[in-house]
């Protein structure tokens, strides 16, 4: 009886896992202490970056036709952030396609053709999006300086025509934290690719 009860104590709690997903709003920065190395060679924790506002990390990638769309807002967002007091890192997660576009020597590439000046750092075994429940890229998790998820989801609602965004989710977001107000539309839903993780 023991042993049945110690197994279906096992299961509800692998289901539980199953069912919990994405990251939870109002949940701690998972794995912060994590070394990651950035395109310069630096190499950061999530709780290094982490300012007293806060943090942002954006799930990204060089091979995505939507990570590409939304390129020209990077490094507006990344300067918000930092006049905010928010920490701004990016996070590449493709673990199965390094080979392909994906690597280190790739992603110093993808952000010199982009004039990128923010960490861009390479999430070894997907291990931090693993944690996160992140699915796309991109796909944004913004933390308050609590170290809380206050937003997640997408950069604004229009990737393919900047001109036409009506809803900047995430800078409303970035200057709410910075301002010590609410946000207002604390979730949204996350476009772009599939994260490429490792076959099992």
């Amino acid at each position: 009886m023991k042993h049945l009860l110690k197994n279906l104590s096992f299961l509800a709690l692998l289901f539980s896992f199953t069912l919990a997903g994405e990251l939870s709003l109002g949940a701690s920065i998972p794995l912060g202490d994590v070394k990651m190395t950035d395109i310069s060679g630096k190499v950061v924790s999530l709780n290094d970056v982490k300012m007293k506002n806060g943090l942002l990390v954006n799930f990204t990638c060089n091979t995505c036709p939507w990570v590409v769309a939304w390129q020209d807002r990077y490094n507006v967002l990344a300067e918000t952030s930092a006049k905010n007091s928010i920490g701004f890192i990016t996070v590449n997660p493709n673990t199965r396609i390094r080979d392909r576009g994906e690597s280190l020597d790739d992603m110093r590439d993808f952000a010199k053709k982009y004039g990128h000046n923010f960490l861009y750092t390479l999430d070894k075994g997907a291990q931090l999006a693993t944690a996160f429940g992140a699915t796309k890229t991109p796909h944004i998790y913004l933390f308050d300086g609590s170290g809380k998820l206050v937003y997640r989801g997408a950069i604004d609602d229009n990737a393919r025509k900047p001109s036409k965004v009506k809803e900047n989710y995430l800078m409303d977001a970035i200057q709410a934290v910075g301002q010590g107000k609410k946000i207002k539309l604390a979730e949204t839903k996350a476009l772009g690719c599939s994260i490429k993780f490792a076959k099992k």
